[in-house]
């Protein structure tokens, strides 16, 4: 393993273009890793079910998704950290009467507790995914969740902050925030494929762009923010490339010596 790697990418803004898009100079990359034997991941805020197509073009079966919250290595699940349904449950009351939506996501699908939401429309859009919460507001019952969304604009879910401490608030858009479980991040599900696999950490690398990337860009030796990344972002990280427009993955695979 002396020459091989570990490899973690972020979807949304590192793998992904702002439209979408999978540039192919990072798929030739992605194929170009894995010919040369390095182990190739995923670590996204993402749903399982909200990245099957890119897992399937990319070949890979290794992730962290919910932001750690539930990790994948070779198709087994091996790390499972869940909601505080409780929590949860008086969380979702005092949302109803703010007329603030929530979304229940557990690893198949997600629910609303709401029929219809110009926010909801509005956030799940921009990820361009053929799958859309429909209502059901009583999915939380006897489930296994791994991340709610909160939809409230900047601002407003700093009384749910103040209130629930069994929970970590991540915003991902301006109407919507990721509900963790307190202190779950990828750095931490990461870490459950490292310890099973056994990576040194000079072999570990991660690429990133948003919020929920800084603990695994400050944790991982080799790190590297994207070009069109938040210059906290760029800061938490050891390198930073170009931007996921502008060949962003390759000039950073070709810039720390990986090709």
């Amino acid at each position: 393993m002396t020459n091989q790697s570990v490899i973690f990418f972020d979807i949304d803004g590192t793998l992904l273009t702002h439209e979408k898009e999978l540039p192919a100079s990072t798929k030739e990359a992605i194929f170009k890793l894995k010919e040369l034997g390095h182990e190739v991941a995923i670590a996204t805020g993402r749903a399982p079910f909200m990245f099957e197509d890119i897992r399937e073009e990319l070949d890979i079966r290794t992730f962290v998704s919910y932001n750690g919250q539930y990790v994948v290595l070779n198709g087994e699940v091996i790390y499972a950290n869940r909601l505080n349904i409780p929590a949860l449950e008086r969380l979702t009351e005092k949302a109803l009467l703010n007329r603030h939506p929530v979304v229940f996501m557990d690893h198949e699908d997600m629910k609303a507790n709401v029929p219809e939401h110009a926010y909801i429309r509005e956030s799940i859009e921009t990820l361009k995914i053929n799958h859309f919460p429909t209502h059901d507001p009583n999915y939380y019952k006897g489930r296994d969740l791994y991340q709610s969304l909160l939809f409230c604009p900047e601002g407003e879910e700093k009384q749910y902050e103040q209130e629930f401490a069994e929970f970590d608030f991540v915003r991902w858009h301006p109407v919507s925030v990721d509900i963790l479980p307190k202190g779950g991040s990828k750095a931490i599900g990461i870490e459950k494929i490292v310890e099973r696999l056994g990576f040194p950490k000079d072999r570990q690398y991660a690429f990133g762009d948003g919020l929920n990337d800084l603990e695994m860009l400050s944790a991982i030796e080799n790190s590297v923010a994207m070009g069109n990344a938040e210059d906290k972002v760029k800061k938490a990280a050891k390198h930073v490339t170009k931007s996921v427009e502008d060949n962003g993955i390759l000039h950073g695979l070709q810039m720390v010596g990986l090709l």
